[in-house]
């Protein structure tokens, strides 16, 4: 089984920084693309950032130039640097992660979530 991992949530004040770790554990043979969701409360869960084994990355529009995602396919982590905190950036957020067994069974993760503040 693969779990995912996820710290980094908190509170800060508009303007501030946070980052996100996800580190995904167990009988991994590979991981193709990771990524970020958030999911305010009565609203849906979006797509933040994602990003692909060989580094492409894909962004939400609203968190263009101030969200960079990168990974470290060595230590199988994910990271969310986030800048310039809106208080509509306020919710909780989601690492997801997909890949295979060996020797070609897929699965698809999601972390337990982490919750993320910002107050105006």
């Amino acid at each position: 089984q693969v779990q995912l991992v996820e710290s980094g949530g908190g509170l800060v004040q508009a303007g501030g920084s946070l980052r996100l770790s996800c580190a995904a554990s167990g009988s991994i043979f590979s991981i193709n693309a990771m990524g970020w969701y958030r999911q305010a409360p009565g609203k849906q869960r979006e797509l933040v950032a994602a990003i692909t084994t060989g580094g492409s990355t894909n962004y939400a529009d609203s968190v263009k130039g101030r969200f960079t995602i990168s990974r470290d396919n060595a230590k199988n982590t994910v990271y969310l640097q986030m800048n310039s905190l809106k208080p509509e950036d306020t919710a909780a957020y989601y690492c997801h992660a997909d890949g295979t067994y060996y020797p070609d069974r897929p699965w698809e993760r999601w972390g337990q979530g982490t919750q993320v503040t910002v107050s105006s």
